[in-house]
């Protein structure tokens, strides 16, 4: 038998109806991959303009979807990559960064604004001078909070000029070789702003809109935002780099961290970050969870404010960490997810100084110690907390409770102070604090990520150091790691800022904690960050 091909006719309906068939599944398929994707949050931003303020809540929702730097930290090399400079050169003595633009790269173009030119020097001069220059007139509308992570790293006398060499080039001159300059671009606090945008607020008289309405060029636009409630974004069409897989971006805000698990597990939410590490166990159990994790640069502690007495005593604050019991509290509140700290950043990268022992728990000779500084019969102070959890602190009551009972043992008698995450933050910032929980996580794998914004005493002033200790000795060891190249003078300098920090009992260090985040098993490309950094450009929802 042979086959009989059908009439010619009926072989271009058939066509026909194959090629329309193919369309519809070709569009459909689409579809399926360009889901919106829900990501359960645990606390609103301070705002948008992510320079004024140092909180990772607030780099998430700004820095990490809306903006970009000039340079990124690749996580996976572990070194500096390209960003809105697609290459740079630096001089042979250290002191001149030239950066080259990428070349065509839009602003988002908003409600509120609608760019006439492409990215230019011009930007990256103004986002600069505003932070280092105190006669810019942007200079003074951060107000109070200042620019916290510009200053505490030094910039203002670290750069002494930014310039345009023409429109793709822009060249930083700095006063003393810095071997962290180009870690320090990649955090989030060094996203680029339009000087076009900002030039149109400022004769409108309406510079806060900068907090409320921000223009980046990254890969999400600001749609909305309701506080303690949502924020939604759309995807940026003219973004530069590879489009987000997503068909739009919401943070829904849920400071609960039991009711992110819920979410994540009913479907609300397609992402659960900042999951408590009993929610953690669970999720391994569901087979429609997923549970992603890494080692984190991260480190949990509390903060002994040496300006207030009598915690102004070295003694005083050895007794504190004495007193102490680590274990109980890392089993309590991380259930064991968090290693015990011992230093100011965790072993996971260089220079961590492994002679430094931590404080025994030996509630004794805490009370010996306090009698010897002065104090036999103990003293009053307060312990700051926020009221809900993160990666850095799971049960914040918790963990406060249990410190003040462990205090009460010795004669100090504490009162627990619950602050809502963003007042805490600024009044922490002015120095009115007794002991403080709080964490803190390194934008990239550079220790000085840790030393100049927590231990400088250009810290003090911009009020991230919040032990509040200012000491010419161990600030000269962080300006000199800052100074030299070699990796293995940096070593040293910062073993012997480690061993001052420990014996001058600047915090209770508590633990170094693993960074999680639970998903949906039809989630793909998310990855946890060590630093507490997010990137859903690369995240679908099939």
């Amino acid at each position: 038998m042979r086959l009989i091909s059908p009439a010619p006719a009926l072989v271009g309906l058939r066509a026909a109806a194959l090629c329309v068939l193919g369309a519809t599944l070709a569009v459909a398929s689409a579809s399926t991959l360009a889901k919106p994707l829900t990501v359960c949050t645990e606390s609103s931003p301070d705002g948008f303009d992510v320079v004024q303020f140092n909180s990772l809540v607030t780099t998430n929702a700004s820095a990490d979807v809306i903006f970009n730097s000039l340079v990124a930290y690749d996580e996976a090399a572990k070194k500096v990559a390209p960003a809105l400079a697609d290459k740079w050169d630096v001089s042979a003595d250290g002191l001149t960064y030239t950066f080259h633009l990428r070349p065509n790269v839009q602003f988002q173009t908003t409600g509120w604004f609608k760019p006439t030119r492409a990215l230019n020097a011009d930007d990256v001069v103004f986002t600069f001078e505003r932070m280092l220059d105190a006669n810019n007139p942007w200079h003074k509308v951060a107000g109070a909070s200042g620019f916290p992570h510009a200053q505490s790293m030094g910039l203002p006398k670290l750069i002494k000029s930014v310039s345009k060499v023409d429109d793709s080039t822009v060249r930083f001159v700095l006063t003393e070789p810095n071997a962290t300059f180009l870690a320090i671009l990649t955090m989030g606090f060094a996203s680029v702003y339009s000087a076009e945008y900002a030039d149109q607020l400022h004769k409108a008289g309406k510079e806060t809109d900068f907090n409320a309405k921000p223009v980046g060029t990254g890969p999400f636009v600001l749609k909305s935002y309701t506080k303690d409630a949502l924020i939604r974004y759309d995807v940026n069409p003219a973004y530069w780099g590879p489009k987000p897989k997503a068909e739009r971006l919401i943070y829904a805000i849920t400071p609960d961290a039991a009711v992110r698990a819920q979410k994540v597990k009913a479907g609300e939410c397609q992402i659960a970050l900042s999951p408590k590490p009993q929610d953690v166990a669970a999720s391994k159990a569901d087979k429609t969870l997923n549970v992603v994790e890494t080692p984190a640069f991260m480190t949990a502690f509390v903060a002994l404010n040496t300006q207030q007495k009598p915690l102004d005593n070295q003694k005083v604050r050895q007794a504190l960490n004495m007193a102490f019991d680590r274990t109980t509290y890392l089993k309590t509140v991380f259930d064991n997810t968090a290693t015990p700290a011992t230093n100011p950043w965790p072993p996971i990268t260089w220079g961590y100084n492994k002679s430094v022992q931590p404080y025994p728990y030996d509630p004794a000779k805490a009370k010996q110690w306090l009698a010897e500084a002065g104090f036999p019969n103990g003293f009053s102070t307060t312990i700051w907390v926020r009221p809900n959890g993160s990666v850095l602190n799971p049960n914040p009551r918790a963990g406060a409770e249990l410190l003040q009972a462990d205090f009460a043992k010795i004669g100090v008698k504490a009162d627990i102070k619950v602050i809502e995450w963003g007042e805490l933050i600024k009044q922490a910032k002015q120095g009115q604090h007794g002991t403080l929980f709080m964490g803190w996580a390194g934008d990239n794998g550079d220790p000085d990520n840790y030393l100049s914004p927590l231990f400088s005493c250009n810290a003090v002033q911009s009020g991230i150091n919040f032990a509040r200790f200012c000491d010419p000795q161990l600030d000269k060891l962080i300006s000199e790691g800052k100074a030299t190249a070699d990796q293995a003078k940096r070593v040293k300098l910062y073993e012997a800022a480690q061993k001052i920090i420990h014996d001058q009992a600047l915090w209770i260090p508590l633990g170094y904690p693993t960074a999680a985040a639970i998903t949906r098993t039809n989630v793909s490309g998310y990855r946890v960050s060590p630093f507490g950094r997010q990137n859903f450009a690369d995240v679908s929802v099939q």
